[in-house]
């Protein structure tokens, strides 16, 4: 089964990267609905006003259905690119593309200029944690609150971006 990767938008992708968001994050924290929604709306916001020349994207589809993501929209905040929606299905971890994949964002993020790049995850996942932490990024701040429908600890890391001669 080949994977190809997509740079934009392409038929189905809003409903298969929030479903793969809740169907994870249903089993390892319990999120519901409202997760699920929340992230098909902001995706959709963000894939409409996707600007290549600024921020990316990245889907892998096999067999017409994406199996992961991610995406650096540079445009939310001039101080700081978010990097959003970067999950991989268990059938392609393991495999280095959640790694090339950060890697490509964080060159995006550096070829705009922006000063550092953020992210929000959550406690408890571990796999990520070590990824981010090989990348460079640091813990900003941790925040424990009723957040996507019960008691959930985020964690905002950041990656202090220097500009390149």
């Amino acid at each position: 089964m080949d994977t190809t990767t997509h740079t934009a938008w392409t038929p189905g992708a809003i409903g298969d990267i929030a479903a793969l968001h809740a169907r994870t994050y249903a089993a390892t924290h319990g999120f519901g609905a409202f997760f699920e929604a929340k992230v098909a709306r902001e995706l959709g916001d963000f894939l409409l006003r996707l600007d290549p020349a600024r921020d990316l994207f990245r889907c892998a589809m096999r067999d017409g259905r994406v199996l992961g993501s991610i995406a650096l929209d540079c445009g939310e905040d001039p101080a700081s690119a978010h990097l959003r929606w970067f999950i991989l299905d268990p059938a392609l971890r393991g495999q280095g593309l959640g790694r090339r994949w950060l890697a490509e964002a964080i060159g995006q993020a550096r070829r705009v200029g922006l000063p550092e790049i953020h992210l929000w995850t959550l406690d408890g996942l571990d796999t990520a944690a070590r990824l981010y932490a090989a990348a460079g990024f640091v813990l900003d701040r941790e925040v424990t609150a009723q957040q996507w429908g019960r008691a959930v600890t985020e964690r905002r890391l950041v990656l202090p971006l220097t500009p390149r001669c």
